[in-house]
């Protein structure tokens, strides 16, 4: 690459910056964080395919069942969402709205969602 072609990809950067809306800027940080620590984009997870995904926790919700209480969280990486569903939970420590982690499961789809149940997770220390 040229110092002319350099300097036009870093004004083309500068000009999306400036003209992209809070949440693109987010979803690009996210997917640029993601594919760093070698995890398989949302968008791309199959159905039965074993993956790990990094990314942000938009919600977190427990909804109590009569049988099997559950715990869900829905993982944001900036390409897609995976709702995360741990079994027979009410709490888990870390688990927050806002929280960064990866985590690391089958994924299954309910209702046209991606879903991991009891997936294995590692979170990454707040910012």
């Amino acid at each position: 690459m040229t110092t002319d072609e350099g300097s036009r990809v870093s004004l083309r950067r500068l000009l999306h910056r400036l003209t992209a809306s809070e949440a693109e800027i987010e979803a690009q940080e996210l997917r640029r964080e993601s594919a760093q620590s070698g995890g398989t984009p949302a968008r791309q997870c199959m159905r039965g395919q074993v993956v790990s995904v990094t990314g942000r926790l938009r919600t977190v919700v427990y909804t109590p069942r009569t049988n099997l209480p559950t715990l869900e969280a829905d993982l944001y990486d900036g390409s897609d969402v995976v709702t995360l569903v741990w079994l027979g939970r009410r709490h888990i420590a870390g688990i927050e709205p806002g929280r960064h982690l990866t985590a690391r499961g089958r994924v299954a789809v309910r209702d046209d969602r991606k879903v991991i149940y009891n997936p294995c997770y590692e979170l990454e220390s707040p910012k």
